[in-house]
This record gives C-alpha cells, sequence and structure tokens, in this order.
C-alpha cells in the first residue's frame, strides 16, 4: 500500500517488523489520537502475537467506531459507540469438540486462544460497553474451522439486540 502512494497509519513495532519506512508510512501510540481528514481516531494496545498490534477508536461528527481484530481481549470499555466492527474468531465449544475429535493440533489451538477474541470473551465485553446508540455490530475474522457465522451472530444479535452482520 505504502509503494501504491497511500498514506498507512501503524505502531512503531509494525513498522519495524515489517522494515517498513517512507513519507507514507505514519507511526502512531497507543491512546495517542491524531487526525485524517475529518475522522479523530484513537489507537488502543491489541493483546495478539505480533508486533505491538493496535485497535482503533474512529470518530467524527456522524459516527463512533470501534475496530478491533487480532486481539485476544479489549481492556477498554467505549462510551457512545455507533458501529463495531470486531474480531469474533473461535467458540471455546467449537474447539474443545475439535480438540476432542483429533481436528484441531494443540500448538494451534493454543496460539488461537492466546491471541483472537473468542465468542465468549465478545459477549462479555459487549455486555460491559455502552451500546445504548450502537446501530450495528460487524464480527470479523471468524475463522474456517472454528466458528459458526450464523450462530455467532444470532448470539450476539441476542445479547445485544443490535444488528449484527458477518464480514
Amino acid at each position: 500500500m505504502v509503494r501504491s502512494g497511500i498514506d498507512c497509519y501503524m505502531s512503531e513495532g509494525t513498522a519495524a517488523a515489517l522494515k517498513i519506512t517512507g513519507h507514507r508510512v505514519h507511526i502512531v501510540r497507543a491512546f495517542e489520537q491524531f487526525q485524517v481528514g475529518g475522522w479523530q481516531i484513537k489507537p488502543f494496545a491489541a493483546i495478539h502475537d505480533a508486533a505491538e498490534p493496535l485497535g482503533f477508536l474512529l470518530a467524527n461528527h456522524e459516527a463512533k467506531i470501534l475496530y478491533a481484530t487480532d486481539t485476544k481481549y479489549i481492556p477498554n470499555r467505549f462510551n457512545g459507540l455507533t458501529h463495531v466492527m470486531i474480531e469474533c474468531n473461535y467458540s471455546r465449544e467449537i474447539v474443545k469438540r475439535l480438540i476432542a475429535s483429533g481436528g484441531l493440533d494443540r500448538e494451534l489451538w493454543r496460539r488461537v486462544i492466546n491471541s483472537h477474541l473468542s465468542l465468549e470473551s465478545l459477549v462479555s465485553f459487549l455486555k460491559a460497553n455502552d451500546l445504548s446508540q450502537v446501530e450495528e455490530i460487524w464480527l470479523l475474522h471468524l475463522s474456517n474451522n472454528n466458528s459458526d457465522a450464523e450462530g455467532f451472530r444470532r448470539t450476539i444479535q441476542g445479547v445485544t439486540g443490535k444488528i449484527v452482520r458477518i464480514a
């Protein structure tokens, strides 16, 4: 993207891991707000097996969007969200069944549970946040083998009463 002339915003750790520099690379830090066009963006730390991963809170005069993927959990709380775009990678129950049947390698299982957001953790996160203004929740980064898109959609819609879509 940088070579195509697109400005890219990333943590210092991500830039170092990618070995990328240049005037199109903009280093951002967790909890230090910056602006792109009409958007105020506040990065926050994500919990993942990557080099300094971040999630983002994006706000303008019409919307406040939470974007978080590739994170084990989100310790932060957010008010006034209008849209949530968030990882829902796996279900603990599906993973348990796959391990019992031999369909999931234990090393992969360890990586998944230590770096990705489960359905169960997402439910806890959503219950802990103010969703009164949320219009839609988008579930992102579902695992091909460890998830159930329609089941996840129904669960999150049942918990929140919001429109839930699968990316």
